[in-house]
């Protein structure tokens, strides 16, 4: 399945805000929709009555914990963007050096922890949890910043720079070490003055599946790779059954995830945007929430006074 495949069954059904309302109803709906409220007594209101809620993050939410974005100026590592070195070609044409920047960011990332929007979320899903409502989390990070904040239904769309998958046989495996092959200890500095290591490739990360030795890969999509099938077609189930939608961090750029909250839009559920600025997909919401998410989030999943807690 191509990038685009999963929006492109679902888009024709769907007309943009003004182009097709057939009654006033609808026109009205689409009014509202154009300029999406900030005021948060409302959104409270709409998040005490839901009973499957879908949470939709982004880089954003782990930018706040100091997280690289590696996205736009200034995202490099050593002379190179995460756009030249993430992709089957250049792994084939060089994977010590594309091993050596995954290297670096995962031992980045053992240094960092879930900020107050990651435990928000968590501790919103386990409290809902007991009331017999739902939390999904749908994440493009790959960082696992959400499972170590302990969100249990969890769905990374981008795969997780803590699972590898051979290249030979296909295995897919969480892979925590530090470092995750000795050829690898104390390289990967970003420093664009830093000579390529050139690990020869039998000293890169091997399967450990019995007789294979295969080639490892990090279990990431890349640049010109598709989504993984099954976890699109989970991620459309819960986007099908989700009373209110949450965008936390995300520049609704990156498809097919920038169509996923305007598609539950498009159907009449609320969506709610906290981000630092508005986006191209901000005026289709109900809400937008201007500023820092582990500002203005936990406010907005802390427990409700109407809620019944056992």
């Amino acid at each position: 399945m191509c990038l685009f495949q999963f929006t492109a069954r679902r888009l024709v059904s769907q007309a943009h805000c003004g182009l097709k309302a057939s009654s006033s109803k609808k026109q009205k709906f689409c009014l509202e929709m154009a300029r999406p409220s900030s005021n948060m007594a409302d959104f409270r209101e709409v998040f005490a009555k839901a009973k499957h809620i879908a949470i939709i993050t982004g880089a954003g939410v782990s930018a706040e914990s100091g997280v690289p974005t590696f996205r736009g100026a200034g995202g490099f590592w050593r002379k190179w963007q995460a756009q030249e070195l993430a992709t089957p070609g250049a792994f084939a044409r060089n994977p010590s050096r594309v091993w050596e920047f995954y290297h670096y960011r995962r031992e980045v990332m053992l240094s960092k922890h879930p900020n107050p929007a990651h435990i928000a979320i968590a501790e919103c899903e386990k409290r809902l949890s007991k009331q017999g409502r739902s939390v999904v989390v749908i994440t493009q990070n790959i960082d696992e910043l959400h499972r170590k904040a302990g969100t249990k239904h969890l769905l990374e769309i981008h795969g997780s720079l803590f699972k590898t998958r051979c290249t030979s046989c296909g295995n897919v495996a969480a892979n925590y070490k530090s470092p995750i092959c000795s050829a690898l200890a104390g390289k990967g500095a970003p420093d664009p003055d830093t000579e390529d290591a050139a690990i020869p490739v039998e000293d890169l990360p091997q399967c450990e599946e019995d007789g294979c030795n295969g080639l490892l890969r990090p279990h990431v999509v890349w640049f010109g790779e598709a989504l993984d099938p099954g976890v699109l077609t989970a991620v459309e189930k819960e986007l099908d059954i989700c009373d209110l939608c949450l965008v936390v961090g995300t520049s609704s750029v990156v498809y097919p995830a920038a169509m996923f909250a305007p598609q539950v839009s498009a159907r009449g559920v609320p969506v709610a945007e906290f981000n630092m600025e508005p986006t191209p997909a901000t005026n289709r919401f109900r809400f937008h929430f201007a500023g820092p998410c582990g500002t203005t989030l936990p406010p907005a999943l802390a427990r409700h006074e109407t809620e019944i807690i056992s």
